[in-house]
C-alpha cells in the first residue's frame, strides 16, 4: 500500500514537474535573461586571460565582469583606460561581444515580436500585425536576413568612411586605418561606446568625415527594425506609417533638435568644450554629441566639463533613450512620447488618446506608464545605492552615471573608474537589467493581457 501511494506520489510530482518546465517554454520571453547572461559570462572569463591585458597580468573580475556586461549590452561605459589597458585580443574580444550584444538584441527582439503575436487573441493578433505591417507572422527567416543585411551593411558602409578619412588625411597605415574605422563603426551601430582612443573621440570633435557617420550610425541603429523597415519601405508617404514608426521617428527628431538646441546655447561660451571653437565647430560637435549621447554613448566633448545645466539635458535623453526593437536603451521614444499624448488628452478631457487619426488602446498606455515608473523607480534606487555606496560622490554625477548605465548609453563623467568594487558592480547589474528589463518587461505584460467574463463596480478615488 504504502510503495503504491509512494509511486503515486512519485508520478505525480514528474507529472508536476513536466507541466512547470512546459509552461515555462510556453513563454519563451523568459529565456531572454539567460540569453544574454550566457555571453556576459564567456566574455568575463575570455577578458580573464592573462593575454586579454596590455601588460599581460590577469584583470580583477569586477573589471572583467564589468566589460563584458557593457559590450554585450551594448553600453561602452568603461572602468579602464580601454585602448592602454586591453590588448590587441582583448580588443577583439569586446568588438566581437558587442556585435553579438548588438545583433543578439536586435534578433531576440524580432523573435519576441513575433512570439508575442503568435500568443494573443485574433484581435489583439491583427492589431499587432497591423503595428508591424513591415513583416509577416510566421516569415522569420527573411526577417533574420534583413536585419543582418542592414546591420553589416551600414557597418561597412561607415568602416569605408572612417577608415578612408584615418588613412588619407591623419596618415594612419592601411592595416590600423581599417581596424580603427570598424571597432567605431560596430561600437556606433550598435549603440556601444567603446573607442581606441583614450579621451573618446575629442580629436575628431570638428571633422564631418569621422564625427558624422558614425553619429548617423548611431541613430540608424538607434531607430529599431520595425520603424527603419516601415519608413524606408514607405518614405514617400509617411502618412501611412504605423502609430509606433510616426512615434519613434518624429519624436526622435523632435529629440535631437531639441537637445541639440540645448546643448548648444548652454555650452556655447564654455571654453572647456566648444567655447574657443568658431560657429562651424560649434553646431558639428554639438549635433555630434547629441547624436551620440542619446543612445552611441561616444564622447566628443569632455563631459566633465559641461556646463552644469547641460547635465540634466543628457539625463533625459539618455533617460528616453531610442526606438523599440533597437540596440538602443532607455524606456523608448515611443513610450516617452505616447505618455505625452496621454498627459496631453488628460489636460484637454478627452476620452481616448489618439495619435494622428488612430486610437491608443488602452492597454498600450498602461504598459507606457509601467515601463516608465518602473524606470524612474530603478535610476532612483541605484542613485542611492551609489550615494551610499561611494563618500563624497556629488548626487548629479551619481544619478548621471546611473542613468547612463540603465539606459545602456555608455556616456561617464569620469566616476565609473573611481568607484570601489561595490559601486562598479551596482552599475553592472544597472546595465543588465536595462538592457533586458524593458523588453522583458513588455514582453510579459503583453503576453499576460487578458479578458475578464465580468468587471467589478467602478470608483472614481480623488487624484491630486
Amino acid at each position: 500500500m504504502n510503495l503504491r501511494n509512494g509511486r503515486s506520489r512519485s508520478h505525480h510530482g514528474a507529472e508536476t514537474e513536466d507541466c512547470l518546465v512546459r509552461r515555462f517554454f510556453r513563454n519563451p520571453v523568459r529565456l531572454v535573461p539567460l540569453g544574454f547572461l550566457v555571453p556576459i559570462l564567456l566574455g568575463t572569463g575570455l577578458l580573464m586571460a592573462r593575454s586579454a591585458t596590455v601588460d599581460h597580468q590577469r584583470p580583477p573580475l569586477i573589471t572583467a565582469l564589468f566589460t563584458s556586461t557593457s559590450a554585450v549590452s551594448v553600453t561602452g561605459m568603461a572602468v579602464t583606460d580601454t585602448p592602454n589597458y586591453w590588448s590587441s585580443w582583448g580588443l577583439v574580444v569586446i568588438t566581437l561581444l558587442t556585435q553579438l550584444g548588438g545583433l543578439g538584441i536586435l534578433t531576440v527582439a524580432a523573435l519576441v515580436i513575433l512570439v508575442v503575436a503568435r500568443q494573443l487573441g485574433l484581435r489583439n493578433r491583427l492589431l499587432v500585425q497591423a503595428e508591424t505591417a513591415e513583416f509577416g507572422i510566421g516569415d522569420v527567416a527573411r526577417l533574420l536576413r534583413r536585419i543582418a543585411v542592414t546591420v553589416f551593411a551600414c557597418e561597412a558602409v561607415m568602416t569605408a568612411l572612417v577608415a578612408s578619412r584615418l588613412w588619407l588625411v591623419y596618415d594612419y597605415p592601411l592595416g590600423r586605418a581599417l581596424w580603427s574605422g570598424l571597432f567605431h563603426a560596430i561600437q556606433a551601430f550598435n549603440n556601444g561606446g567603446f573607442a581606441l582612443y583614450s579621451e573618446g573621440l575629442l580629436a575628431f570633435d570638428r571633422d564631418p568625415w569621422v564625427s558624422l557617420p558614425l553619429a548617423f550610425g548611431a541613430i540608424v541603429g538607434g531607430l529599431g527594425f520595425p520603424a527603419l523597415f516601415e519608413a524606408a519601405r514607405e518614405w514617400r508617404r509617411p502618412v501611412r506609417w504605423a502609430v509606433a514608426t510616426k512615434l519613434t521617428i518624429w519624436g526622435s527628431a523632435a529629440l535631437l533638435l531639441l537637445g541639440f538646441a540645448g546643448l548648444l546655447a548652454a555650452e556655447w561660451t564654455n571654453v572647456g568644450t566648444i567655447g574657443s571653437y568658431d560657429v562651424r565647430g560649434k553646431v558639428l560637435a554639438s549635433f555630434t554629441q547629441i547624436a551620440l549621447s542619446r543612445t552611441g554613448g561616444f564622447s566628443v566633448l569632455d563631459i566633465a566639463a559641461l556646463q552644469e545645466e547641460s547635465y540634466p539635458l543628457l539625463i533625459v535623453l539618455m533617460f528616453i533613450g531610442g526606438g523599440s526593437a533597437s540596440t538602443a536603451g532607455g524606456i523608448k521614444v515611443s513610450t516617452f512620447f505616447l505618455l505625452a499624448f496621454t498627459i496631453w488628452a488628460e489636460l484637454r478631457g478627452e476620452p481616448d488618446v489618439t495619435v494622428g487619426r488612430h486610437r491608443v488602446a488602452t492597454a498600450s498606455q498602461r504598459q507606457a506608464i509601467t515601463v516608465a515608473l518602473l524606470s524612474v523607480a530603478l535610476v532612483t534606487a541605484g542613485t542611492m545605492t551609489l550615494l551610499l555606496l561611494t563618500e563624497g560622490v556629488r548626487f548629479v554625477a551619481a544619478l548621471f552615471e546611473v542613468t547612463s548605465a540603465f539606459s545602456t548609453t555608455g556616456l561617464t563623467v569620469g566616476l565609473a573608474g573611481t568607484l570601489p568594487a561595490s559601486g562598479q558592480l551596482t552599475l553592472t547589474v544597472l546595465m543588465f537589467i536595462g538592457r533586458v528589463g524593458p523588453l522583458t518587461l513588455g514582453s510579459a505584460i503583453a503576453l499576460n493581457t487578458r479578458r475578464r467574463l465580468y468587471r467589478y463596480p467602478q470608483e472614481q478615488p480623488i487624484v491630486g
